[in-house]
């Protein structure tokens, strides 16, 4: 266990890593409209571009799941790192659609698993007692990607086009790198509890295959895929259909996530106090509401900032619930295969979710977005079909044994 110092020092590696491939991930639909117009790429397109990343790390997810723990966790992020670094300065060199999707898809591949080693690092190097608060540095790499980063790569964008971005997340990936390779040591204490394959295989193949589970995974897939059939579009969305100014993109984004970040903390109590089924109830009614007054039918002179912190504002409270709830579902020896085989499905239906968004919408001759009226629908029916899935979740881990405790209070760092 390392000291201290060397423990805040690691923790704030590990959350620059986050920060990294956060930002690689989410500054790339915002700046949609920029490179469709540089590149001569449809609008209604840009929904491949992000569901290329989040298939490419569902399927290394996966694939990686079974032997990421046979490596040295320094040597694995490193790699991990340098390929999500190559695939983001491809970004930057992209001269079309096909050589933008396959950058995309080379920075997802190594993407996904650079998420997997730096929360594995994080359990790793912190006793249970402090796991909650180093949990909670990481995570707030989130925040800082949605408040700082986007908006600083929106102007970029705007001032040397769209490949500065890129190259820019580029360069600092590599610093970073730098960093761990210099101030991460050898980590390869797990590696004498390392499970034979063919054990491991059948243990996730028994975990995935458990009713509550598998319950918990279709609630991930319904609320992840009424976010992301929005979000790929929604820059495209607020400029072209709503008018909303190139300029003044990047403060919808800094608006929105300086919300997130205090719905996020206030979620985590209100959770701890009413129950996860709850507010996500209460979450899903505001989504609902933004999704029709602002996307299915938009109601004239409703501020496009409104519309843009309503929906974020929303699935942020609704994401909370949903994974504060379903962190009860595992068993505390199986939390790890759990959250993996998780984050592959969330990533999957996000794929899925921009992929059927491009399908539906096609550009019209002024740039504006057609069939916005049948993605929101959808999205809209995905929220209301989430809700029975929570409640039987909630009311099944209210009486198993496997449920754990205070998992709202670990997301506001107070707990272990």
């Amino acid at each position: 266990m390392p000291s201290a110092r060397s423990e805040r020092s690691l923790l704030f590696l590990v959350a620059a890593v986050q920060f990294v491939n956060l930002l690689d991930f989410m500054m790339v639909m915002p700046l949609g409209p920029d490179f469709a117009v540089a590149l001569g790429i449809s609008m209604s397109d840009i929904g491949l571009i992000g569901g290329s990343y989040t298939a490419a790390a569902a399927l290394s997810g996966v694939a990686c799941a079974s032997f990421l723990d046979r490596f040295d966790r320094r040597s694995a992020l490193l790699v991990a790192l340098l390929g999500l670094v190559a695939g983001t300065a491809a970004g930057g060199l992209a001269t079309g659609l096909s050589s933008l999707v396959a950058a995309r898809v080379l920075a997802g591949a190594f993407g996904g698993p650079a998420t997997a080693i730096a929360f594995s690092i994080v359990a790793d190097a912190t006793p249970p007692e402090r796991r909650g608060r180093a949990m909670g540095v990481v995570m707030g790499a989130y925040s800082l990607a949605a408040v700082l980063g986007v908006p600083v790569g929106l102007e970029l964008a705007r001032r040397g086009g769209f490949q500065v971005p890129f190259f820019a997340v580029a360069a600092l990936g590599l610093l970073v790198a730098g960093l761990a390779r210099l101030l991460l040591p050898p980590m390869r204490g797990h590696l004498a509890g390392a499970r034979a394959a063919g054990s491991a295989l059948r243990e996730l193949r028994a975990l995935v295959t458990r009713p509550l589970v598998s319950l918990a995974y279709a609630a991930t897939a319904a609320v992840t895929m009424a976010a992301f059939l929005i979000i790929p579009n929604i820059s495209a969305y607020a400029q072209q259909n709503l008018g909303y100014p190139r300029e003044r993109l990047g403060l919808l984004y800094l608006a929105g996530g300086a919300l997130s970040f205090v719905v996020m903390r206030v979620a985590g109590a209100v959770i701890d106090r009413i129950g996860a089924f709850r507010t996500s109830a209460a979450g899903a009614a505001l989504l609902v509401a933004v999704l029709y007054a602002g996307f299915h039918s938009y109601v004239p002179g409703l501020p496009v900032l409104v519309v843009f912190v309503g929906f974020m504002t929303g699935s942020t409270i609704r994401n909370i619930a949903q994974s504060t709830l379903v962190s009860r579902v595992p068993r505390p020896a199986e939390r790890a295969r759990f959250g993996a085989m998780q984050s592959a499905l969330d990533h999957l239906a996000s794929a899925l979710a921009a992929f059927l968004s491009a399908r539906m919408l096609r550009e019209l001759p002024d740039r504006r977005l057609d069939g916005m009226e049948g993605v929101a629908a959808l999205a809209i029916a995905f929220t209301l079909a989430s809700l029975p899935l929570l409640l039987w979740i909630e009311r099944r881990v209210a009486v198993s044994p496997a449920a754990g405790a205070g998992p709202a209070r670990a997301l506001r760092g107070e707990g272990a």
